[in-house]
């Protein structure tokens, strides 16, 4: 067993990576742990009981000293760092019984394409837009990120064009092909999202990545950027389309429902809302996926703020790329890959899931 304070941080990332684990966890008085396929377990190796010192020296030696003081007046923050040649790091930093600890996001190097995730190749007609605004939407851990970055990668591949991306704290790195990429990363950056957005205009973008719709402020800016000649991609944290667009109208004053229901539906091109659910062999997991495409049909509904057909239109919507969560989940079980119980525990509506079995 290694003495705790022989043990470099990039040792703990590198024992996970090589595991597929999707987190690294530390605090004080517990040994590492991971999180490998939603489960919470040990960190392969022998490591030691970490003691608050060993978590605070661990956590120090990948913060700056701007970010050291930013966690010493707020007890959390985020960072990210990188480790060579296999994966950058998202962490966030936070204090449980006094005493520092992180869980330490690993995002692979590799950005993995449309076909690598198994998401439907309809989804990459998404970045053949030219303006609108795409959302990609999911609890925390869902693959929100991995999702985006394949579909950025698309355009970078295709497209002759200046992406700018906007995020907390930035993820994935991007390096030029046929676009040219600027990445900007909230407290080193910019300030914040707000200022960002509004100078994000001036940096003649064609496409713009916000890491997060995190208020009424950003969603405003990005839907008028949206409207304005840019295609913008950006995250929500909720798990299907139609909770997506009634968060989103509910999120402005009533009286200005109907204009921002126009807004939408001349500006959203597409919602994915996705869930990461485990494969029946026990050997990782896979991506279920809710699409809706704004067809003319889509887009009227969103205008009149017929929120409830959505449902109905993705079912009936597959020539266009789209289906229900159901729809994906049945796929998924018919095809062996995950099973029947496991479906019905992520199902949309459990019964409708049942009788799509049952036939």
């Amino acid at each position: 067993m290694q003495d705790a304070s022989a043990i470099d941080i990039r040792d703990l990332i590198s024992a996970g990576y090589d595991v597929t684990a999707s987190d690294v966890l530390i605090k004080a008085g517990n040994k590492p742990k991971m999180k490998q396929h939603s489960f919470v377990r040990d960190l392969p190796g022998e490591w030691p009981v970490l003691s608050a010192d060993d978590v605070k020296r661990l956590l120090s030696s990948v913060m700056s000293e701007r970010q050291r003081r930013h966690f010493e007046d707020h007890n959390e923050m985020d960072l990210a760092f990188i480790l060579e040649g296999k994966c950058r790091i998202r962490t966030n930093v936070y204090s449980q019984r006094g005493t520092m600890a992180a869980v330490m996001r690993i995002i692979p190097s590799k950005i993995r394409t449309l076909d690598d995730l198994g998401l439907p190749p309809s989804l990459a007609e998404i970045t053949k837009s030219r303006q609108g605004l795409a959302l990609v939407t999911g609890p925390t851990g869902c693959g929100k990120t991995t999702t985006l970055a394949s579909l950025i990668d698309i355009i970078n591949e295709q497209r002759r064009c200046h992406i700018v991306t906007i995020e907390d704290p930035l993820e994935v790195e991007h390096f030029d092909k046929n676009s040219y990429i600027s990445q900007r990363e909230v407290g080193i950056d910019t300030a914040d999202f707000y200022p960002a957005m509004r100078a994000v205009v001036r940096e003649a973008p064609d496409v713009i990545l916000i890491g997060e719709m995190r208020d009424t402020t950003t969603m405003n800016v990005a839907l008028q950027a949206g409207e304005t000649g840019h295609l913008v991609f950006s995250t929500v944290h909720t798990s299907s389309a139609y909770e997506t667009l009634d968060r989103i109208v509910n999120m402005f004053p009533p009286h200005e429902k109907v204009h921002l229901c126009q807004r939408l539906s001349n500006s959203l091109r597409a919602v994915v809302a996705q869930k990461l659910v485990p494969r029946a062999d026990g050997n990782g997991r896979v991506v279920v996926a809710e699409i809706l495409i704004c067809t003319p049909t889509v887009s009227k509904a969103i205008e009149d703020g017929h929120f409830g057909d959505l449902y109905h239109l993705m079912n009936e919507g597959g020539f266009w790329g789209m289906q229900t969560m159901n729809q994906g989940l049945a796929r998924y079980v018919k095809a062996g890959i995950i099973s029947e119980e496991t479906a019905l525990s992520y199902a949309g509506i459990v019964s409708e899931l049942k009788q799509m079995l049952r036939r």
